[in-house]
């Protein structure tokens, strides 16, 4: 099996979180998805696991933070063109996203966009092209 990620998310309203991680280029694997989970293949190794606030707290033994108000970790997800990263973030944003959290960053090479989920989990959604980067060695 290749190394892969399961992105576990704490969630308030599962059809509202799974309707944005469709917008945004996910697909619902109905096989490990349920009345209080929704799983969110992004690509072969990378999967997002929206669980209810309830669900989520029966695997853990700590608080359940609001990412409205803290941030943890942002996810990044990689586009093959800006196209794709303006398209992103548009259908997040239709889905319930909010893009309105920083200003695009737009460095030639590397063109990065941020949006939160309806939770307020912060994904950058970027596009880069590593021949362009800037040589850091003289």
């Amino acid at each position: 099996m290749a190394k892969t990620i399961f992105v576990n998310l704490p969630v308030s309203d599962l059809a509202a979180s799974t309707a944005f991680y469709e917008a945004i280029g996910c697909v619902r694997n109905p096989q490990f998805s349920d009345a209080n989970a929704a799983s969110m293949v992004w690509s072969d190794t990378i999967t997002f696991q929206l669980l209810t606030r309830d669900f989520f707290a029966g695997f853990i033994s700590r608080d359940i933070p609001d990412p409205h108000k803290t941030c943890q970790v942002l996810l990044a997800l990689s586009h093959d063109s800006r196209e794709d990263v303006d398209k992103v973030i548009e259908a997040g944003t239709a889905a319930g996203g909010n893009a309105g959290i920083r200003e695009t960053m737009d460095m030639g090479w590397l063109y990065n966009r941020a949006i939160e989920d309806p939770d307020g989990h912060v994904f950058e959604i970027a596009w880069m092209d590593p021949t362009g980067m800037p040589d850091s060695h003289g």
